[in-house]
């Protein structure tokens, strides 16, 4: 997935890439634990996971719940956010994230 992101992964990217989201820095594709996130900001301790088509099953929704429960545990906020909301709604995605950003900067 690294090297053929999304059209939403891509488009999300272009916003939270060099620190342009309020000084905080995100990588994408961070391994944690046995699993690799879409977007990982350490110093707010926060996963953005940007989920298309292939989430919608209820056997993936489990997957994404159970996921989402260990990477809580380990002290993670994860926030979910659809391809269409990314695309269509970038303003109210970036909105949403840096809602859980620390209000100081790094």
């Amino acid at each position: 997935m690294r090297k053929r992101p999304t059209r939403a992964e891509k488009t999300l990217w272009q916003y939270l890439r060099g620190k342009r989201m309020r000084g905080f820095r995100f990588r994408r594709q961070q391994p944690i634990d046995r699993y690799i996130v879409d977007f990982y900001c350490r110093q707010a301790q926060l996963v953005v996971e940007v989920d298309g088509s292939s989430h919608d099953s209820a056997e993936a929704a489990e997957y994404d719940e159970q996921r989402t429960r260990f990477l809580a545990e380990l002290g993670l906020s994860v926030l979910r956010f659809g391809n269409e909301q990314v695309i269509y709604e970038i303003d109210a995605v970036l909105n949403t994230i840096a809602e859980h950003l620390p209000r100081e900067s790094p």
